[in-house]
């Protein structure tokens, strides 16, 4: 063997029952070995061998010159071949078909090895990519403060409405966020929320709503703690962009729960860089314009993001499509900015779908390495499976049942360059936010109702006696913002005491929050939601009002301000596609105001 792998070094060795295997016999022969006489270019298809091989031609067909392995195997005679042949042949088996087991071997642990190698490449390969995408996933507290909003109870399939919220940050933290927003006295700045939109998808995944609200809105801030500790006081006149400012991402999702009621499961925050990036990424957004824009500085107003736009439909893509969503002159207020970039957001939505970006592999890779780059997250979803698990759930959200939305706004009376949600509007969209009841009317509406197939629900053990029931009555009929009705948390009591529930008590802190509820102590199991339940039939409350809560030491119904006068609630109905006016933001091309108006031309 020693001699072999000199004699043919930089030929092709050969490897047993090649055809067997179904690999291709020219590279890879029947015995695995190169006798002594086999010449360099290694061919033993003719059968020939070297004056020093002591056989002839023929005789050599033993040796798999016909490509017959059989005749090599055990005939002692053949065509060709004399008896003493034959014996010659049958005294040298002996050693060759160790040779050639011996050869098998070896090529066999050489597949095996190479097979192994190749697997254990490629698995630890592909480790250390989903590795590096997690390493560029940035991460940060859920939350900053503490809203008292909880998740909301599943439906009777056992599913819950998912929130997102989607935070534009205007940092100029590094030079690329420089070079693209400009403010380089800005660099130690701390980063406004100059985007703030609330994605809500449903809890049958079916329907989607996007919801904004404009960044110089002035809102109640709650205390909050940022990722250093630092811990910033309450502000009841301060603009909603502030909040980034106040404790992080975590802060600007606290705020947007004790404003809407509605519990939200993560955040996402991109600056201008990654918003470049996601843009190339799709190959460009596409908007609309109804004329020429041209967002540039005037005599009057200073400033402007720069886009410059023709009429008509336009894929913007990295410097430009940042420029669309920063573009407020142009379009006239902060309210039609947000409009601006809800018909981004439906772009990317189309323009994702379209290339089938949850399905094609080539796609979600590249979507992979662009968005774990641009996007930091809240800390419960910094992983690349479970950013996929979550963009999976827009999936088969169809375009026509993807809802945008602005909350309608007026002047604050302090400062006009400022604005306060109208409250009756804001209050309609975030209850139907809480009860997931659609923005849109082109659904089904036996699609939102349990099929026939669906299972029952369990039943549970019974309540027990209304008057064995401590109950503890708190108002928080302040969760609007307005005045709290006096007195409701011991009219309340007085009611329960009159259904037979006898150790009902008021509280006399207050608990302000937008909608009712009925919490029990988590500890309390199946026990405490059948009993809590029995509080709320009482009252008129849906079932989903009942919440477990580990904090709670009893049973205790919240007075919410969505219950301000009356012994038994009546839920304000809510229709889908009900919508305030002018809240329903969606347009095939934005208008542009007179003053940047352009020719397409100049």
């Amino acid at each position: 063997m020693g001699q072999n792998s000199v004699r043919g070094e930089g030929t092709r060795g050969r490897v047993p029952h090649a055809r067997e295997l179904g690999w291709d016999e020219s590279l890879y022969g029947d015995d695995g070995e190169r006798g002594p006489g086999d010449r360099a270019s290694g061919d033993r298809a003719s059968g020939n061998r070297s004056a020093g091989d002591g056989t002839s031609g023929a005789a050599a067909s033993g040796d798999g010159a016909s490509g017959d392995g059989a005749s090599g195997d055990g005939d002692k005679s053949g065509p060709g071949r004399s008896a003493g042949e034959g014996r010659a042949s049958h005294r040298r088996k002996g050693p060759r078909r160790r040779a050639k087991k011996s050869g098998k071997r070896k090529v066999l642990r050489w597949v095996a090895a190479t097979l192994s190698f190749l697997i254990l490449g490629t698995a630890a390969a592909g480790y250390l990519y989903y590795q590096h995408l997690n390493n560029n996933i940035r991460g940060g507290s859920r939350a900053g403060g503490d809203s008292g909003v909880k998740k909301a109870a599943p439906n009777a399939l056992g599913d819950t409405p998912l929130n997102i919220l989607l935070i534009g940050s205007d940092s100029r933290a590094d030079e690329k966020n420089v070079a693209l927003g400009g403010g380089k006295n800005e660099r130690d700045r701390k980063a406004l929320a100059d985007v703030q939109m609330l994605l809500h998808i449903s809890a049958d995944r079916k329907n989607a709503n996007i919801i904004s609200i404009p960044r110089d809105t002035i809102v109640k801030i709650p205390q909050c703690k940022d990722e250093a500790g630092k811990q910033y006081a309450e502000t009841t006149t301060s603009p909603i962009n502030e909040t980034l400012a106040r404790g992080g991402p975590g802060c600007t999702l606290t705020t947007w729960e004790s404003i809407t009621g509605v519990y939200i499961d993560h955040w996402m925050m991109v600056d201008f860089a990654g918003v470049v990036s996601m843009a190339d990424e799709v190959g460009g957004v596409p908007v609309c314009v109804d004329t020429g824009v041209w967002d540039k500085s005037t005599r009057q107003v200073k400033g402007g993001s720069g886009l410059k736009l023709k009429a008509g439909t336009t894929e913007v893509k990295g410097e430009q499509a940042l420029q669309w969503l920063r573009t407020r002159h142009a379009f006239g207020s902060d309210q039609n900015r947000a409009k601006a970039q809800h018909m981004y957001m439906n772009g990317m939505m189309e323009k994702l779908q379209s290339q089938n970006a949850w399905t094609d592999t080539g796609r979600l890779m590249g979507l992979a390495e662009t968005a774990t780059k641009a996007l930091q997250v809240s800390d419960e979803i910094r992983s690349v499976s479970k950013l996929f698990d979550l963009s999976m759930q827009l999936k088969n959200v169809k375009l026509d049942r993807l809802t945008t939305a602005t909350i309608p706004t007026t002047e604050w009376s302090q400062d006009r360059n400022k604005l306060v949600m109208v409250p009756t509007a804001a209050d309609k969209i975030w209850s139907m936010l809480r009860d997931d009841v659609a923005l849109d009317k082109n659904g089904d509406p036996a699609g939102a109702k349990p099929t026939a197939s669906a299972k029952p629900k369990p039943q549970g053990p019974t309540a027990a006696a209304p008057g064995t029931l401590a109950v503890t009555v708190v108002n928080g009929t302040a969760g609007d913002g307005a005045a709290p009705t006096e007195g409701r948390a011991g009219t309340m009591a007085e009611t329960l005491k009159g259904k037979g529930f006898t150790q009902a008590d008021a509280s006399r802190s207050a608990e302000p929050r937008k909608d009712t509820v009925v919490k029990y102590p988590k500890s309390g199991g199946d026990q405490g939601k059948a009993d809590a339940l029995s509080v709320a039939k009482a009252l008129g409350l849906p079932d989903t009002a009942v919440r477990a809560d580990a904090t709670a030491q009893n049973i205790t119904l919240v007075i919410g301000a969505d219950w301000r006068e009356g012994a038994t609630y009546k839920k304000p109905k809510s229709e889908a596609g009900d919508l305030p006016e002018g809240a329903d933001d969606k347009v095939k091309c934005m208008e542009v105001y007179s003053v940047y108006k352009w020719d397409g031309k100049s």
